[in-house]
C-alpha cells in the first residue's frame, strides 16, 4: 500500500464507518463538527448527494487515525515476506518464559506501537513522519518509540514481542543466575517463619551456609529485592506473623449508617486509661471506663468508670443511656467475660463464653428486647474494625482529650511501655479521683462537641452532638417503663431453694468459707427447686426478690446470715486481692527452692 491509496475526500458516513476515537458517533454530529471547524468540502457526485470533506483539511489527529486504520487493515491482508534468519528464535524467546505478567503487559503495549509505525511506513510515509504520528496518537516520546522500533528491525515481526521486554529486567534476570537455587530455598525457610528473625541475621546465616555448601549467593540487597519481587508482601506477613496479621491487611468494610436512626443502634467497649488515679480505697490504679456510643452519629451517650471492666459498669452505664435517651433496638459489644456475663446476656443462644443452659437467668439485654450483636472473632483474635467506638480510643481520641488533660499533668502512664513521659512516676502517686472524673467529663464533652467531623453523617461540618440532637428529634424512640429501669438497677442469680425456704447467693463472695443466707417464709415447703433472685448489688444485706424461672414474682426474702460482703464490688475486689496474695507468695516460695 502507498500513500496514494488514501482517498482525497471522505463523506461523513465513511468517516463514521472508520470508528475514529476523535470523531463523534453519528453522521449528524460529524457534519455539525465539519461546519463549526470549517473543513474544506465539495459536493458528492455519487448517488445520494451530500458533501465530502478534504482529507488534508481534517485535524491532524483525525488524519493520523485514518492512516493508522487503513495501514493496519492493509497490513493484515498482505502476505509478509520472510527474512533470512541470522538468529535463533528459541534464544530470543527465552527471557519471555521468566518474565512476570506486568512485564509481559508492557511488552504487548510496546508491540502495538511498533506495529503501528510499521503499518504507516507501509503506506509510503517516511520513518520520521510515521514515528511522529504514532507518538502523538499514543502520547509517548518520539525518541523512546523510535528506539523500540529500531531495536526490532533485524528480526521477524513474529519475534518482536520478547525483544520489547524491559532491558533492565533482562539484566536483572541474568544476575539472578548467580544465586544457587538451594541457597535461595534455605534462606526462605529461615526467614519466612513465625519467630520473625531479622533479615540481616538470616543473610548472615546464609553466608555461613554458603561457605560450607559451596553455594553462590548475591549481595544482601539483591536477596532483599528478590524476596520483595517473588514473595508478595501478603504471603510474607502470613508466614511471619500469622493469619490474624494477614487479615488486617484486608480493608475494612465501608458500611453506610444513613439508613440507621439515632439511638436505633449503639455499641460499647471498655477503655483502659493511661493515667494513674488515687482510688477511694487509697490504691493507685489505672481505671477502666465503659463507654456507650450511638452508631449513626458517633456521639458518646454514657459511661461509667471502675477499677476494671465488669458487669456492673456495663449495666449501670446502659441504664444511664436508657434513662436519658430510651431503649436502643440493637447493640454491639465484644465477647468479653464482663459483657458476656449471664446477668447481662443470659438466654442469648449465640453467646460464646460460658455454657448456655436451659435454666439460665434471662439477662438484662434480652429482657429489654434489645437485639444483641457480638463483634466477630477472626483467626483467634477480636475484630476491632467491627465497632466504631474503637476509633474513639485511637489517635486524637480519648487518650489525648482525657489522659493528657492539663489537670492530670504529672500522672500520665505513657501510651505504652516503650513510650513514657519524662515525669513518669511509676504509679507511686496518683491524681485525686474527683479531679480525674472532672477531666473525664470534660474530655468526653470535647469529643462530642468538636465540629468538622469527617464522618458520613457529620460531612466535615458538624459535631457528633449537633447531628445527634438533630436526628434524635425525628427518631422513633422506645421509652423505658419504671419496671424496666428497676431491672437495670437489680441483678439476677439463679439459686437452689431449700425446703425450709432458704438459699445462698454467690455474688457476695465468701468470708470464712460462708455465704450470705436468705429466707423467704412464703416459699417454705414450696415445690420450687430452682428460682431466680433479683437483688441490689450494692445492698446485699437488704431484702431480695424471688421469681420463678418463667419470670413470675414469688416472694420477698430477707438476709438472715450477713456473713459475707454487703456489696458485690467489695466481694469482687476482695477476691482479686486474695488471688494476687496467693500468686505473690507462690512465686516467692518457688524462688526459695531455686
Amino acid at each position: 500500500m502507498s500513500e496514494n491509496n488514501l482517498k482525497t475526500h471522505y463523506s461523513a458516513k465513511e468517516l463514521l464507518e472508520l470508528s475514529l476515537n476523535n470523531l463523534p458517533n453519528s453522521v449528524q454530529a460529524i457534519i455539525y463538527q465539519a461546519k463549526t471547524k470549517a473543513w474544506k468540502s465539495r459536493k458528492r457526485t455519487a448517488r445520494g448527494g451530500g458533501m465530502e470533506y478534504e482529507f488534508k483539511s481534517l485535524p491532524r489527529e483525525i488524519q493520523a487515525e485514518i492512516i493508522l486504520k487503513l495501514a493496519q487493515a492493509q497490513q493484515s491482508t498482505e502476505p509478509t515476506q520472510k527474512k533470512n534468519l541470522n538468529y535463533l528464535p528459541d534464544v530470543v524467546w527465552k527471557p519471555w518464559q521468566t518474565a512476570n505478567e506486568r512485564q509481559k503487559s508492557v511488552a504487548q503495549y510496546r508491540l502495538t506501537i511498533v506495529k503501528a509505525i510499521a503499518a504507516l511506513k507501509a503506506t509510503g510515509l517516511t520513518s520520521q513522519k510515521a514515528i511522529a504520528l504514532v507518538a502523538n496518537e499514543y502520547n509517548e516520546s518520539a525518541g523512546t518509540i523510535k528506539r523500540w522500533f529500531y531495536d526490532v528491525q533485524a528480526f521477524e515481526p513474529s519475534d518482536w514481542l520478547p525483544l520489547l521486554l524491559d532491558k533492565k529486567y533482562a539484566k536483572r534476570r541474568q544476575g539472578e543466575a548467580e544465586f544457587t537455587e538451594a541457597a535461595w530455598e534455605a534462606f526462605k525457610a529461615d526467614y519466612l517463619r513465625n519467630e520473625k528473625p531479622s533479615f540481616n541475621v538470616c543473610y548472615y546465616r546464609l553466608q555461613r551456609a554458603a561457605q560450607e555448601q559451596g553455594w553462590t549467593i548475591p549481595s544482601s540487597q539483591t536477596v532483599k529485592r528478590k524476596l520483595e519481587r517473588e514473595v508478595p508482601l501478603a504471603q510474607q506477613i502470613y508466614l511471619r506473623e500469622g493469619e490474624h496479621a494477614l487479615s488486617r491487611l484486608y480493608p475494612a468494610m465501608q458500611r453506610s449508617v444513613a439508613e440507621i436512626e439515632a439511638m436505633e443502634w449503639i455499641n460499647g467497649d471498655g477503655y483502659q486509661h493511661n493515667v494513674f488515679v488515687k482510688w477511694h480505697n487509697g490504691d493507685i490504679v489505672r481505671p477502666k471506663t465503659w463507654i456507650w456510643q450511638d452508631i449513626r452519629t458517633r456521639k458518646i451517650l454514657a459511661y461509667r468508670t471502675d477499677l476494671s471492666e465488669n458487669s456492673d459498669t456495663i449495666r449501670l452505664s446502659l441504664m444511664d443511656v436508657i434513662y436519658k435517651y430510651g431503649i436502643p433496638r440493637k447493640l454491639t459489644i465484644d465477647n468479653t467475660r464482663a459483657a458476656a456475663n449471664k446477668w447481662m446476656t443470659g438466654g442469648v443462644k449465640n453467646r460464646y463464653r460460658f455454657k448456655v443452659k436451659e435454666d439460665d437467668v434471662v439477662g438484662i439485654i434480652p429482657l429489654l428486647g434489645i437485639e444483641l450483636y457480638w463483634t466477630s472473632i477472626q483467626f483467634g483474635k477480636g475484630h476491632g474494625q467491627a465497632k466504631p467506638i474503637e476509633r474513639a480510643f485511637s489517635h486524637g481520641g480519648l487518650g489525648e482529650l482525657v489522659d493528657k488533660h492539663p489537670t492530670l499533668a504529672g500522672y500520665h502512664a505513657g501510651d505504652n511501655i516503650y513510650n513514657k513521659p519524662d515525669n513518669y512516676n511509676g504509679g507511686k502517686e496518683g491524681v485525686d479521683y474527683g479531679v480525674f472524673i472532672l477531666a473525664l467529663e470534660d474530655g468526653i464533652r470535647a469529643f462530642n462537641e468538636k465540629e468538622g467531623r469527617e464522618t458520613e453523617i457529620c460531612q466535615g461540618v458538624y459535631s457528633f452532638s449537633q447531628v445527634f440532637e438533630r436526628d434524635y428529634a425525628n427518631a422513633h424512640i422506645r421509652t423505658a417503663s419504671s419496671e424496666q429501669l428497676r431491672l437495670l438497677m437489680l441483678m439476677s442469680e439463679a439459686v437452689t431453694l431449700k425446703k425450709d425456704g432458704t438459699f445462698e447467693l454467690n455474688c457476695g463472695g465468701k468470708v470464712h468459707n460462708r455465704k450470705n443466707r436468705y429466707l423467704a417464709t412464703d416459699l417454705i415447703a414450696s415445690n420450687h427447686k430452682k428460682v431466680i433472685v433479683k437483688f441490689d448489688p450494692s445492698n446485699l444485706h437488704g431484702s431480695v426478690y424471688v421469681y420463678s424461672l418463667a419470670g413470675a414474682y414469688l416472694a420477698e426474702a430477707i438476709c438472715t446470715e450477713k456473713v459475707a460482703f454487703g456489696d458485690k464490688a467489695a466481694g469482687r475486689e476482695h477476691d482479686k486481692a486474695r488471688k494476687q496474695f496467693v500468686k505473690a507468695n507462690k512465686s516467692a516460695a518457688k524462688a526459695l527452692q531455686t
